[in-house]
């Protein structure tokens, strides 16, 4: 899964906005569900290039979901903002 981004930072980070960012997510959703979960959110880290996928998903798992279902959903997706900064290579700004 690549980045359709449309810059690359100096520090190498592709930039993204939140909505592409919330897309580009979903495209990990692998049963389609709505939500994503620890092991998809791993796949997310690992196509990013990032080491230790599955410690670092259950990090941004614990992290994003509030109502600790153990999914990030829609409402939820935001709260991954700064795990995405940190272990998937991106940064996302507003509009």
């Amino acid at each position: 899964m690549a980045f359709k981004s449309r810059s690359i930072c100096a520090d190498g980070k592709r930039e993204m906005t939140m909505d592409e960012f919330m897309r580009w997510m979903k495209k990990f959703d692998a049963d389609k569900d709505g939500k994503i979960s620890r092991e998809e959110l791993a796949d997310a880290v690992r196509v990013s290039g990032g080491w230790l996928a599955r410690l670092k998903a259950k990090q941004g798992v614990r992290t994003a979901d509030r109502n600790g279902n153990g999914y990030i959903d829609d409402s939820e997706i935001k709260n991954l903002v700064e795990f995405a900064e940190k272990h998937l290579g991106v940064r996302i700004f507003h509009l």
